[in-house]
C-alpha cells in the first residue's frame, strides 16, 4: 500500500474529504488535498527511512500552501525531520508528521477490534512474536542489512519483500 493511500485513509477516518493528486505528472509538491469545514489542507508524503527530511522540502510545501491560499500544509515522512526543518515550520500553518507520529495517527483511527488483532500471539501457541509490517500488515522477519547506511546491522523486513519494502528496527 502506498504511503499516500495510507495517510489519506487515516485523514478520511478523521472526517476529511480526500483528493489524491499523485500519479505521473507534476503535483506541485502535493500528494493529497484534505477538505473540511476549516478549509483546504495540502499534504506531501516523503517515504524516507534513512534520509532526514530537510528544510528545503518544508519551505517548498510552505510556498505551495501560500500560492494555493490553503489553510494549512502537512508534511509526512516515514523517517524524521532535520532540526532546521522543524524550526522553519514553527509559527507557520504547517504540521510535520514523522514516522513515529504517522504510526500513532494510523493506530488512532483503527477500530478497537483491529487494534486488538495486531497484538502478537503468545509464543506458546506456536505463532511468531515478530511485529507486523507498517506498510502492508504482513508478518516481518529478521534480516541483516547488506548495504546502505547500516551494513551488517539487523532489522525486521516484510515477508513480501521486494513487493513490499516495509521495515522496522530490531
Amino acid at each position: 500500500m502506498d504511503s499516500e493511500i495510507l495517510v489519506g485513509e487515516a485523514y478520511r477516518r478523521q472526517g476529511y474529504q480526500i483528493e489524491e493528486i499523485g500519479g505521473g505528472g507534476a503535483d506541485g509538491g502535493v500528494d493529497l488535498i484534505l477538505q473540511n469545514r476549516k478549509g483546504k489542507t495540502l499534504v506531501q508524503c516523503k517515504r524516507w527511512r534513512t534520509q532526514r527530511v530537510g528544510v528545503d522540502k518544508v519551505r517548498e510545501l510552505y510556498g505551495v500552501v501560500m500560492a494555493e491560499n490553503a489553510a494549512a500544509g502537512i508534511l509526512v515522512t516515514t523517517g524524521t525531520f532535520t532540526h532546521d526543518a522543524e524550526s522553519f515550520a514553527k509559527g507557520k500553518p504547517l504540521t510535520l508528521v514523522n514516522g513515529t507520529a504517522l504510526e500513532q495517527l494510523v493506530r488512532d483511527v483503527q477500530p478497537k477490534t483491529l487494534q486488538c488483532q495486531t497484538e502478537p500471539e503468545p509464543q506458546s501457541l506456536g505463532v511468531s512474536q515478530e511485529p507486523l509490517c507498517p506498510t502492508c500488515s504482513e508478518p516481518m522477519v529478521r534480516r541483516t542489512a547488506k548495504r546502505g547506511k547500516n551494513p551488517g546491522e539487523e532489522f525486521r523486513g516484510c515477508v513480501k519483500y521486494p513487493k513490499c519494502r516495509g521495515t522496522r528496527p530490531v
